[in-house]
């Protein structure tokens, strides 16, 4: 019996052709006598080429030469390509690095054997099935879905142990235990040669007028060529307001692009319900088991904002009116410094095939987010019409979905709303009509997104946003969507009573995000200072004994530690636990000025890094905290003790795991050392201790320690290791400007005596000269 794959139909049915490609004004297509040549011939037609015939042995070498032609096309056929290719591997051979060539089947074995591959029995004989394909997403697969279906006739196929250096293996049929299987796709490594093995012009493989779209689209002979001729045209195109672009697919007449993008959303989202773990049932399970992350209200969000107006700042890399500009960008960076300048929503396009984006950039952006104290709303920029969709956002960390009215009948949109509000998502409902904005209103929806941009002629006015205020109630949050470009914009916005403003395009475009943002919010660019850093917190370990404790707090200490590994020569007892914590609760600083204040405040209007906080946290203005110091102990036993003792803080020096900081009620310090895995981790430990070793008494290495706080520009970090009074100024120096993110100094042998006992004077050396460096 035939499987589902093997009977889709995938052919273009009636459709209407592209208009004409300069850029393909004279193709020439090699027949190698097989009877796809003219459904290869269709395709090439119906996405605007203008093609020639010629069979393989009735026009020489020379002949081809002087028609210059501006592609090639090289054809199925039966047999082999070194007997029964004809003139098709010299043309390969001399057309190369000159202008895009492209061969299917045969095709492909002509390319593989001209550059010296043996093209050899693939191990099985097909005639016409369907596999699943797995691509590297560039060239004639460049914004295509994995596994598409795509049809197989061939026996013959190029063989991995001899695939020449100068190609690549582009597709393949994946074998059962995911390895790569039959060769289904190479490309040469410099010049503007493709070969695919199966059929694209097949009914029965998906897509394959978009495989033969991006062949067109190929300029030049090398691929460097390529890139630099579409971007040039690509330029041109969006000079001249034209629809039609490079890299996208193009509107047809009949169509605008919303119908477009809702038909091929549609098949996706059908395709994808049918993948195991991607099962509506799936996410059904994974959201009754608590899976989703936790949420915060997006109305309540938006009305939050440093700014007088709200930022919605998006991340998408490209669009049906503009192409593709911000390819290159990763979205949890670029989120990141979104969250840091002061926007209070995000807007990930999750869209794949016009706007290049996937569930996979919302995901890594909550992840980055996840840990920001006060981080910006995520919302899902997709084109929603199945409670599936709203799911899988809440799923990968999504506090909001858009709603289109236009796309959407009043009962579908009822529905999902509603569905989304059960999720405890207030969706974003879209409109573009005062008709639309009537449906929002009745809907009851509390944020409405006014779109500036006509999505049948891609015109922006900006004033449609100011005609439908008046529209709403006053209590309703109204954001413009599109077309905001410039602080001028955004006051007139703002000046119309708008409450936000969705910015994408011109952020992404933007050399420094940060800056852009600054100024096109509030007008300027304030110069970055360095912040002021915190006073440098002093933690005294190893305390024994009462009369220590008391004299390392009396002296100006931010912390103590008690060592709780049983077995060390530094361990407490029971009883001198109990008395050292007796001794810090009941201690006391005089008010209200005291050595170790923390400038450091959490913004309510602004995100910010999980560790800029971490001085906060770590510190009491009244009087010193109690540290408990554990190494490889239970996790039970390491809560049970620090609620014996009433620790404040506990420190943890062995391989515990990093998620046991969730586990722990109170603050943790995690000992690394530079270079660590996990060591940046946000939302675990308060800060990480970095230290050469257990007890070594060892120095860290300063250029270590730099490099890990270059490395990661929100660090902050506690030195320990080696330190006493005589060094801890010069080792917070040597590291140099980032200094002021190493927020605390940790001494536990330096403030011994010869009879390694703690000196009371030596501890208050310590601390003294500490507190000296700021």
């Amino acid at each position: 019996m035939a499987s589902n794959l093997d009977i889709i139909d995938h052919s273009p049915h009636h459709p209407d052709p592209s208009h004409p490609l300069p850029t393909a004004s004279n193709l020439i297509l090699i027949d190698n006598y097989d009877s796809f040549t003219w459904n290869v011939y269709q395709y090439l037609v119906l996405e605007g080429a203008t093609v020639t015939v010629y069979r393989n042995d009735q026009i020489t070498l020379e002949e081809l030469i002087a028609k210059e032609p501006t592609q090639l096309v090289v054809s199925p056929g039966p047999g082999h390509p070194i007997s029964d290719s004809g003139i098709s591997r010299d043309a390969i051979r001399h057309f190369a690095g000159k202008i895009p060539i492209f061969g299917v089947c045969m095709g492909q074995q002509c390319i593989f054997d001209v550059y010296g591959g043996d093209v050899k029995f693939a191990g099985e004989i097909l005639h016409g099935k369907t596999s699943p394909l797995a691509h590297d997403s560039k060239g004639v697969y460049a914004g295509m879905a994995q596994g598409l279906p795509v049809t197989r006739y061939h026996s013959l196929a190029g063989t991995h142990v001899t695939l020449p250096k100068c190609l690549e293996v582009t597709s393949w049929i994946p074998k059962d235990d995911g390895s790569k299987g039959v060769i289904m796709g190479v490309r040469h490594k410099e010049y503007t040669v493709e070969g695919v093995q199966f059929h694209p012009e097949s009914i029965l493989s998906a897509d394959g007028r978009i495989m033969i779209k991006n062949f067109l689209h190929m300029q030049g002979g090398t691929w460097a060529d390529s890139e630099r001729l579409q971007k040039e045209s690509q330029a041109q195109s969006v000079a001249k307001n034209s629809v039609e672009k490079v890299s996208l697919p193009t509107a047809p007449k009949k169509n605008n692009i919303l119908q477009q993008i809702y038909a091929r959303r549609k098949e996706a989202v059908a395709a994808q319900k049918e993948i195991p773990s991607q099962r509506p049932q799936d996410f059904q399970a994974a959201y009754e088991l608590n899976a989703a992350p936790p949420q915060i209200h997006f109305a309540d969000r938006v009305r939050q904002s440093p700014f007088d107006i709200a930022l919605m700042a998006e991340i998408k890399r490209g669009s049906p009116s503009k192409g593709i500009f911000a390819l290159d960008i990763d979205a949890p960076s670029q989120a990141r410094k979104y969250a840091l300048a002061g926007a209070s929503v995000i807007s990930v396009l999750t869209e794949p095939d016009w706007f290049k984006g996937s569930i996979e950039d919302l995901r890594a952006v909550r992840q980055v987010l996840d840990s920001m104290p006060n981080r910006p709303a995520v919302l899902r920029k997709e084109f929603i019409f199945d409670e599936y969709q709203i799911l899988e956002a809440r799923l990968a960390g999504a506090d909001t979905v858009l709603l289109i009215v236009k796309m959407l009948d009043e009962e579908l949109l009822t529905r999902l709303y509603k569905y989304s509000l059960s999720l405890g998502m207030e969706p974003l409902v879209e409109v573009q009509t005062a008709e639309e904005m009537a449906t929002a209103v009745k809907l009851g929806s509390k944020v409405i997104g006014v779109n500036n941009r006509n999505l049948e002629s891609f015109e922006v006015d900006l004033s449609t946003t100011s005609r439908l205020r008046s529209l709403v109630p006053k209590e309703t949050i109204i954001c413009a969507l599109s077309g905001i470009n410039t602080h001028e914009d955004v006051l007139a916005n703002h000046k119309d009573g708008v409450d936000a403003v969705l910015v994408g395009e011109a952020i992404m475009r933007a050399p420094d995000a940060s800056q852009f943002i600054q100024q096109l919010c509030a007008g300027h660019i304030t110069t970055q200072q360095k912040p002021q850093p915190d006073p440098l917190l002093v933690k005294i370990c190893g305390t024994r004994t009462p009369e220590a404790a008391l004299a390392a707090a009396e002296a100006g200490a931010d912390l103590i530690g008690m060592i709780l590994v049983p077995g060390r020569k530094r361990t407490v007892s029971d009883d001198a636990a109990k008395a050292i914590s007796a001794a810090i609760h009941s201690f006391s600083r005089p008010s209200p000025t005291t050595p170790s204040t923390t400038t450091t405040a959490i913004p309510n209007d602004i995100a910010s890094d999980f560790f800029a906080s971490a001085s906060l946290k770590l510190s009491s203005a009244t009087r010193p905290l109690l540290v408990g110091v554990f190494q490889s102990q239970p996790l039970v036993e390491v809560i049970e003790l620090q609620q014996r003792y009433a620790l404040d803080v506990v420190q943890l020096h062995g391989r515990e795991p990093i998620g046991w900081a969730r586990a722990i009620p109170i603050p943790v310090l995690r000992r690394f050392a530079p270079g660590d895995p996990g060591l940046g981790a946000r939302g675990y430990h308060a800060a990480p201790l970095f230290d050469s070793g257990s007890g070594s008494g060892q120095l860290l290495d300063a250029v270590d320690v730099k490099a890990a706080l270059a490395r990661d520009a929100g660090l902050r970090i506690v030195l320990a290791g080696g330190l006493a009074p005589e060094n801890v100024a010069a080792v917070v120096e040597a590291v140099g400007e980032d200094g002021g993110r190493v927020i605390g100094v940790d001494v536990s042998s330096g403030v011994e005596g010869s009879d390694g006992l703690q000196s009371l004077e030596r501890i208050r050396e310590f601390v003294r000269t500490a507190k000296a460096i700021r």
